[in-house]
Formats: structure tokens, C-alpha cells, sequence
């Protein structure tokens, strides 16, 4: 056929709606299947441990772990607890710092461990109670309300480690602007250019952030906890999914649908697993947690991870929480509130699932 013989269409306003790639992209997310997603009456194990290889393996995979070698390189004694700060290796040739905050008593009455992942923002610091530049907070706390600093007044060990891309650990053409600037998208790029992920390191350092813990005397090292918001939402969910040393996660504005949240909008690239729509949906990730406890926390007016999606996702981990036997250890705080951590229940939940942080 010629240029001459291709059939001709009158041009009209209509054109550019033949051209709207939405209905594409919305078949490519149907098409995508998720063949590992729970269904009722599967086998439930079978299915649990085939999903955590895939999942382990579209993150990139893990290496042999590093020597720790850690290093303290801040300690103040407050009012109510102590606030360290130390460095540990993660990957070889990596170093990554953590805040440690410890009840006053804590070295003679060791006690559960929460670990405690920022979103996006300024890093650790934003939840510890601190400015950009470490001083102590003289401003409103913001989305993440503090929540690794509240944590400690009730008493628990927490461990806030710096996530990969934020506060210190960005890359050097971002240090000297805005603090809450992040470098996700330029180390995502180099990362998915070697067959590895941002998420994937930020999920293993959160593992290599539970090995240091667990040398810790402070810390009791068979109670140990995992709450996120948003970006760190991810970081809980993923991690405690894939470590069963986490005997209990709080993931707050993250649970949802891929369709509902991450396919709506132009997220953050620390988002994106390539390849996950094709294992499984969101929930099933999450749901690799059960048998142990898990509360999701989800606003009203969140716009990032909407409260419809939240709720489509807290029914599907019903099933598969139902399979594994667990389904009253599955539980959900649906506020009144934005993109915000609420802690109207995560505090005393956390208590109640890895024991009082007061004995």
C-alpha cells in the first residue's frame, strides 16, 4: 500500500481523544494479572513462600550480609530518654546512620524494639523531634507528628534509621537546598540501570538496621516492631513481609491498590517495583506479614494513598489473614485526617502485640 492508498479521516475536534493513551495504560494493568495474588482456597503456605521469592527477587535481591562495624558518632541525655546516633555498614562500602532513642532505664530493664521509618521529608530527624540541621524541634512535627519521639516516651527502644536518598544520605548536588529535597529519583535511576531498586535498599537496610538492634542490651531482641508512613509505609510493609524477626507492623498512608494510588498520579520513583502488577496486587505483598499482627492506619482526606483504596486493600488482606488462621490479628484505624500518621490506636496496639513497653 502506498502513501497515496492509506485510508484518509477527516480531521475534527475529536482527534485527540483517539490519541488518549488512558484506556492503553489502564489494559496493560489489567493485562498485567498479578498470577501469585491470594485466592480463597488456595494453600495458603505454598502460596506464601512462593510470593516472598518473587517478591525478594523483583527488589533486586539481597546480598551476604556485612560485617555492622558500628560506630556512635552523637549521645544526649534528655529529660525523659537518651538519644544516640550510630552508623552501621549496610552493603559493603555503604554506611548508613540510625537514631537510636532509649528509655531512661532501658540498660537494666531491656525492652521491645519498634523500628521507626520516616517518609518523605527532611529523614530521621523529622521524627525524632529534631530541625533539618539536628537542633531540637521548635516548629509544628508535621505529617509524621514525632511518632519514633512518641514511641520512646511510651517507653519502647525505637530505631530510626536515615533511609537511602533523604537528610544526610542524598546525594552531594542536593545537600545544599531545600532539606526536604530528596535524591529518590536520580539513585532510583542508577539502581534499576544495575537490576536493583530503591526500594529493595531501603528494605534490606532496614533488616541490617534490626541485625544491629539486636546486639543492643537495651533492646529485647525477640520483640521487635515496624511502623511507616507513606514512603516508610513501603519500608514497613516490605520489610516486614520479608523478615519474620517483625512480630508486628503498623504501615500508615501506604495500604491501598496499585490501580487507586501509585497508577493515579505522578508518584515518587521509590515507589515502583518493576515487574510487581504482574506477581501480585498490593495487598498480597502486605499480606505475606500474616500470621503476625498488623494494623493499617488510612485518612479520610488522604489524597496520596486514597481512603477508598485503603479500604479495597484491608478486604483483601481479610482473606488472606482468614487463610493463615490470624484474622484477629489484623486491624485498621480509619481517621478522620490527611497524609498524616494518627497513632489514635498504633501506640497501645503496638503495646499490646509485642507486650507492655513499661515492664
Amino acid at each position: 500500500m502506498s502513501g497515496n492508498d492509506i485510508p484518509k479521516v477527516q480531521s475534527n475536534e475529536g482527534d485527540a481523544g483517539r490519541w488518549n493513551l488512558d484506556p492503553y495504560l489502564n489494559r496493560l494493568a489489567e493485562e498485567a494479572g498479578a498470577d501469585m495474588a491470594f485466592r480463597p482456597g488456595a494453600d495458603w503456605p505454598s502460596w506464601r513462600e512462593g510470593l516472598k521469592e518473587r517478591v525478594t527477587s523483583l527488589l533486586g535481591g539481597f546480598p551476604e550480609r556485612a560485617a555492622l562495624e558500628p560506630v556512635v558518632l552523637e549521645r544526649t541525655v534528655l529529660a525523659d530518654h537518651i538519644r544516640e546516633r550510630i552508623e552501621i555498614t549496610t552493603y559493603e562500602g555503604l554506611r548508613m546512620p540510625i537514631y537510636v532513642l532509649l528509655p531512661l532505664d532501658a540498660e537494666s530493664n531491656p525492652r521491645p524494639v519498634v523500628m521507626a521509618l520516616h517518609g518523605h521529608g527532611y529523614g530521621s530527624r523529622e521524627i525524632v523531634g529534631l530541625e533539618p540541621d539536628g537542633a531540637e524541634r521548635s516548629g509544628p512535627p508535621g505529617l509524621h507528628k514525632d511518632f519514633a519521639l512518641e514511641l520512646a516516651r511510651r517507653g519502647f527502644v525505637v530505631a530510626a534509621p536515615e533511609l537511602l536518598g533523604f537528610g544526610d544520605r542524598r546525594l552531594a548536588e542536593d545537600l545544599e537546598g531545600d532539606p526536604k529535597k530528596s535524591s529518590c529519583h536520580l539513585l532510583a535511576l542508577h539502581l534499576l540501570m544495575s537490576g536493583r531498586t530503591l526500594a529493595g535498599y531501603r528494605v534490606y537496610e532496614t533488616m541490617r538496621a534490626i541485625d544491629y538492634m539486636q546486639t543492643r542490651t537495651e533492646a529485647d531482641p525477640d520483640r521487635i516492631g515496624c511502623m511507616g508512613i507513606s514512603g516508610g509505609g513501603l519500608v514497613a510493609s516490605f520489610a516486614s513481609a520479608l523478615d519474620e524477626r517483625i512480630g508486628a507492623a503498623v504501615v500508615s498512608g501506604y495500604a491501598n491498590t496499585f490501580e487507586d494510588s501509585i497508577l493515579t498520579r505522578s508518584h515518587c520513583i521509590d515507589n515502583y517495583v518493576p515487574g510487581i502488577m504482574r506477581e501480585a496486587r498490593m495487598a498480597d505483598v502486605i499480606g505475606l506479614i500474616a500470621p503476625r499482627a498488623l494494623l493499617l492506619e488510612a485518612g479520610s482526606e488522604d489524597r496520596v494513598f486514597p481512603l477508598e483504596g485503603a479500604k479495597r486493600a484491608y478486604a483483601a488482606l481479610q482473606q488472606i489473614y482468614e487463610a493463615a488462621g490470624a484474622k484477629d490479628r489484623l486491624e485498621a484505624d480509619f481517621f478522620a485526617g490527611g497524609h498524616e500518621i494518627s497513632g489514635r490506636i498504633a501506640y497501645e496496639w503496638l503495646a499490646r502485640q509485642l507486650g507492655n513497653a513499661e515492664k
